[in-house]
């Protein structure tokens, strides 16, 4: 059984009966205890689900990993989408960046070019630029969007944040969400953090989703993007093998595997 079938295997369990011991994960798969062990540890980076003694249990307070988390997990597979994102780009576009781990990684990509309007409403991104500004001279226009500062993240949202998006154009929505599926779109777990996304695909002419394998075929309980909506959607090589991704670009959405 391959990882990411196990993966959805213990998550449908999990929401049926709400919380398993190791070894009913470990019957029910046909497993070993050790493997169980592997994948909950991953489950739990994800925000998934919660380890207790013994098993694991649904936790209802977190659908992800905190945000310092995110940043270690699936690195390579961010790195790979955050090239690939960077060849739909060129001097003179203007991009909205929401607040993620994935799109923290594009900023690093986005230093190789030049002549870019940004405009984010993650302080990580904005942080980013400016350190790169002092080495390597001002690259692009940067726009930091205001409002409240939301918990867990360093990112602004609320109605300030979306009121100051409707004042741009731009050319690309580069989103980093919770979960993409055919059904829902893209979905953010957060209110305030998906009402940004949504105002920024909704001012963007073309609408790119950056999703690792561990987002298809998942969904989140606040739909921000329908796939319809999707102009493109950017994943990893590890996502070929899910039948989600299929569905998915049946749906419309071009889909650019790095």
């Amino acid at each position: 059984m391959l990882q990411e079938e196990r993966y959805q295997r213990i998550c449908a369990l999990l929401e049926t009966f709400k919380s398993l011991s190791t070894e009913r994960i470990s019957g029910e798969l046909g497993i070993s205890r050790e493997t169980v062990r592997r994948d909950v540890i991953a489950l739990e980076a994800m925000g998934r689900l919660r380890r207790v003694h013994g098993g694991v249990v649904l936790d209802n307070a977190r659908s992800e990993a905190p945000y310092g988390e995110r940043l270690k997990v699936r690195a390579k597979e961010k790195q790979a989408i955050a090239r690939a994102a960077l060849r739909l780009l060129q001097p003179g576009h203007t991009l909205f960046l929401d607040a993620g781990s994935t799109t923290l990684a594009l900023t690093e990509e986005l230093l190789t070019l030049s002549g870019l309007t940004i405009v984010t409403n993650s302080m990580d991104i904005a942080v980013r630029m400016a350190q790169a500004g002092e080495s390597m001279g001002q690259r692009h226009e940067l726009i930091v969007l205001g409002g409240r500062l939301a918990p867990g993240i360093a990112a602004t949202c609320g109605e300030t944040t979306v009121s100051e998006i409707q004042r741009h154009r731009a050319d690309f929505a580069l989103l980093s969400p919770v979960a993409i599926d055919a059904r829902n779109g893209a979905t953010s777990f957060d209110h305030r953090e998906a009402g940004v996304a949504r105002a920024m695909a909704e001012r963007a002419a073309h609408r790119v989703i950056l999703a690792d394998y561990s987002k298809i075929g998942e969904s989140s309980r606040v739909s921000y993007c329908p796939v319809g909506s999707i102009d493109t959607l950017v994943t990893d090589s590890r996502a070929r093998k899910l039948a989600a991704l299929a569905e998915i670009q049946k749906a419309g959405p071009e889909v650019v595997v790095a």
